[in-house]
């Protein structure tokens, strides 16, 4: 049998961290002890409340049927009440708040919202993969925005050529921002509206690292006068309450944007087991002391890696939010090359900034998924090892 993919599958470019499981199977079966830097998942616990009150939900047999699309109304509630005390942003629960199953689900599902064969979505690079990816499969075609070091990494819209701009359906941005680590503020936020409002693009943020901070709270986009005429923000359970397993996200914001998502929704899942929803409620509700403990546990692994680096020669820059940190390759490197000389000399997972967009050139993005003597053996290694 001749089995061919879809050429929207393959048009795509291998999925970044499945490239990276692969290589990093070939190096620990030659025995290596590998510090895995590479991906992005808490290596502490989700919060034992949140557990506790997803074992006596899991037994309640009234969450054992299918759940409602939209998302259980006392979770879409708790989301908007939780946005009002964090933000300061009202949300209507009914209309303008939808449960996904992780935010990466909503992000990947938006395109096939909005954006038809031909049309332009304005992707970050570098950036999360999946903003490109769903554009991709949506039959879009992602016109990519550079994030610069000399720019704060924050994408010149001024830039974008009028027939661009035009044709442009979706605009993806990503602060707290995952690779980069930078941080945007109103002023910018500000600029993204009248972007948004002069060339009729829907803004989508991902702001799904809004709660890992070392500095003043992070803002959401949704603040600023006129956001929410434009656009939407997707937020997600899994890195502020190390939930990345349990699949729990929401999108908020402009009611028209949440009703396009919800109607892709409703056609290719059935929801999100509501269960989950209500231990997402206790996340939101309950006891947030051990997020601001989790924020100073990735303040320490922050300081001993960003230390350590700069005593190696690293030219690196201390993130103010998120648990990466983005960092310049010596010269002569590539990212891929650094990557795999990290990998094959010294043990050390690192992802290449590549791998995130063209613009990512030049960088790898480390983790602080790790405890502090890891990430101090890490240094060690490279320190000895010499590098450059």
């Amino acid at each position: 049998m001749d089995i061919r993919l879809a050429q929207r599958i393959a048009q795509l470019p291998p999925y970044l961290f499945a490239e990276i499981d692969r290589a990093k199977k070939e190096v620990r079966a030659r025995g290596v002890d590998l510090i895995d830097l590479g991906i992005g998942d808490p290596d502490t616990p989700t919060f034992p409340h949140i557990v506790r009150k997803m074992q006596e939900a899991a037994e309640n047999p009234a969450y054992h049927r299918y759940p409602s699309y939209e998302g259980l109304p006392a979770f879409r509630q708790s989301v908007a009440r939780w946005y009002r005390s964090r933000f300061g942003v009202a949300l209507d629960p009914d209309t303008e708040v939808v449960s996904l199953i992780g935010s990466k689900e909503g992000i990947a599902h938006i395109s096939l919202a909005f954006t038809d064969p031909g049309d332009v979505n304005l992707v970050p690079s570098p950036g999360y993969p999946v903003y490109n990816i769903g554009t991709l499969f949506a039959g879009g075609t992602p016109y990519f925005l550079p994030l610069t070091r000399e720019s704060g990494f924050l994408p010149d819209l001024d830039a974008i050529p009028n027939d661009v701009a035009k044709r442009a359906k979706l605009l993806f941005l990503n602060y707290p921002n995952n690779p980069t680590a930078a941080v945007a503020g109103r002023e910018f936020y500000e600029r993204v509206v009248a972007f948004a409002r002069r060339h009729n693009v829907i803004v989508c943020h991902d702001a799904a690292y809004s709660e890992i901070y070392f500095g003043g709270p992070p803002m959401s986009f949704l603040e600023v006068d006129g956001a929410k005429d434009v656009g939407i923000e997707f937020h997600s359970l899994s890195k502020t309450y190390n939930m990345t397993g349990w699949r729990i996200g929401f999108a908020v914001g402009n009611a028209g944007v949440i009703g396009g998502l919800g109607k892709i929704k409703t056609n290719v899942d059935s929801g999100l087991f509501e269960a989950i929803q209500i231990a997402g409620i206790e996340a939101l509700e309950g006891d947030q002391a051990p997020q601001a403990a989790l924020r100073e546990m990735y303040r320490a692994r922050r300081d001993v890696l960003i230390g350590g680096l700069r005593s190696a020669g690293f030219d690196v820059v201390a993130p103010e939010a998120t648990f990466y940190v983005w960092i310049p390759v010596p010269a002569p490197h590539t990212s891929s090359a650094f990557a795999k000389l990290l990998l094959e000399k010294v043990g050390v997972v690192a992802t290449p900034g590549n791998g995130f967009g063209e613009a990512g050139e030049g960088y790898v993005r480390m983790t602080l998924c790790l405890p502090e003597g890891r990430l101090q053996e890490a240094v060690e290694r490279i320190r000895g090892a010499k590098l450059f």
